[in-house]
C-alpha cells in the first residue's frame, strides 16, 4: 500500500512540505529509515528535536510545527499540529488489520437461526450460536465464539480466541483481542448462614467464633450491554450481571487483563488500563480514567472526570472530577503530602533518639 505525501496530508489536515509526490509506503522510528528515491519509502515519526536528531538525510518524515525539515536534510515533511493524535490518523491509513478473509469458512459452524449481515469475513473454526445476531462488515477471527442470542452490531472485529458468550448486547465498531471474555459468570456465592466476610464487615476486624462455612452458588442471569466505538484488550475479562446486566458506555477504552465484575456500570469514553480490577456493583463514571493496576472496591461510586494514579486502590466513593493516588486513595496532593512525611521519617527517628538521649543524660544528672 502507497500513498503520497499530499494525499496522506489531506487524509491527516494537516501541513505538507518538499517533493509532495513522494509516494510513502509505511511508518517506523527515525533510526530505522533512510534516504528514499522517487520510488518512495518509509515515513519516520519525529515529533519531537530529541527524535529528529536520528534522522537520516534525505528521508522523509512527520514532525510537529516549528520544526525546520530542512535542518534535518529532509526531501518531504508533514507538520503535525498534534502529534500523537495525527500518529492515530497515520496508522490508522497503514493498518492492514488481521488477516481475515472475506466470506465464510467452510469449518466455521454457525446455527441456522443466526443472522449475518453483509459483507462479513468469518474465520475457520468460528462457532455462532442459535439467535445470534451480527451487524453488517463484522471480522471474525478464527477459534471465535459467539453464545446464544447475543447481538453485535456493524463492523465489528473480533480478534482470534475471543469469547462472546450468550445474551451479550454490543453498538457498532466493537473491537475485541484475542483471549477476551465476555459475559462469563460472575463471582457471587452465599453460605446459609452468616459467613465470615458478612461478620468481619459487619464488626470492622473482630471474629466471635470461626465455624465451617459451605458456599452456595448465586446463579448469573443478566446480560452484558455494551456501547460504540468500544475497545477489549486481549485477556480482559467482563462477567454478565446477576440479575440487570453489566454494561460499558459509548467509547470507553479496555486494557489487557483488566477484570470487571457482575453488575459493574462504566460509563462514555472511559479508559482503563491493564490490570485494573473492580468489584462487583461498582458504578464508574464518564471519562474516568484509572491508571495501571488500580482496584476499585465492591459497590463503590467513582464519579465523572476521576483520575486514578497507577496502583491506587479505590475503598470510598470519590467525587466527580478528582485526581487521586495512593493506597488507600486519597487526592494527589495529600498523597505527595504523605509521601514526603514518609521519607523524612528516618530523619524523625534519628532526631527522636538524640532527644531521648538528652533528656535521660538530664534526668541522670538531676
Amino acid at each position: 500500500m502507497a500513498i503520497t505525501i499530499r494525499e496522506l496530508a489531506q487524509a491527516l489536515d494537516a501541513q505538507g512540505w518538499g517533493d509532495l509526490d513522494l509516494p510513502v509506503t509505511g511508518a517506523a522510528e527515525p533510526g530505522a529509515t533512510g534516504p528514499v528515491g522517487p520510488e518512495g519509502g518509509i515515513i519516520a515519526l519525529a515529533m519531537s528535536p530529541k527524535y529528529a536528531e536520528t534522522l537520516k538525510p534525505g528521508s522523509i518524515a512527520i514532525l510537529a510545527e516549528g520544526m525546520d525539515p530542512e535542518a534535518f536534510g529532509l526531501k518531504a515533511a508533514i507538520f503535525a499540529p498534534r502529534p500523537r493524535l495525527l500518529m492515530a490518523g497515520l496508522t490508522r491509513a497503514f493498518d492492514p488489520g488481521p488477516d481475515i478473509a472475506p466470506g465464510i469458512h467452510p469449518t466455521a459452524v454457525i446455527d441456522p437461526s443466526a443472522r449475518i449481515g453483509q459483507g462479513a469475513a468469518i474465520g475457520p473454526f468460528v462457532v455462532i450460536g442459535p439467535g445470534v445476531q451480527i451487524g453488517s462488515g463484522a471480522r471474525i477471527g478464527p477459534h471465535v465464539s459467539i453464545g446464544r442470542g447475543s447481538r453485535l452490531g456493524c463492523d465489528v472485529l473480533l480478534n482470534a480466541g475471543a469469547r462472546i458468550a450468550h445474551g451479550v448486547t454490543a453498538g457498532d465498531r466493537l473491537i475485541v483481542q484475542s483471549g477476551a471474555v465476555i459475559g462469563g459468570d460472575g463471582f457471587s456465592f452465599v453460605t446459609p448462614e452468616e459467613s465470615g466476610i458478612e461478620e468481619i464487615r459487619r464488626t470492622l476486624g473482630t471474629r466471635e467464633g470461626i465455624k465451617k462455612q459451605h458456599w452456595t452458588r448465586i446463579h448469573s442471569l443478566g446480560g452484558v450491554e455494551i456501547g460504540d466505538d468500544v475497545e477489549i484488550g486481549a485477556n480482559a475479562t467482563i462477567d454478565r450481571g446477576t440479575i440487570r446486566a453489566t454494561r460499558i458506555g459509548n467509547g470507553t477504552k479496555i486494557d489487557n487483563l483488566v477484570m470487571l465484575g457482575h453488575n459493574v456500570v462504566v460509563g462514555d469514553d472511559c479508559l482503563l488500563c491493564s490490570q485494573v480490577g473492580i468489584a462487583g456493583s461498582s458504578k464508574i463514571g464518564n471519562r474516568v480514567v484509572l491508571a495501571g493496576k488500580v482496584g476499585v472496591s465492591d459497590n463503590i461510586e467513582v464519579g465523572d472526570d476521576v483520575i486514578a494514579g497507577g496502583a491506587s486502590k479505590i475503598f470510598t466513593r470519590v467525587p466527580a472530577g478528582r485526581v487521586i493516588l495512593g493506597n488507600p486513595a486519597v487526592k494527589m496532593e495529600t498523597q505527595m503530602e504523605i509521601q514526603k512525611a514518609m521519607r523524612r521519617l528516618p530523619r524523625f527517628a534519628q532526631q527522636l533518639a538524640k532527644l531521648q538521649e538528652t533528656v535521660t543524660r538530664m534526668l541522670e544528672k538531676g
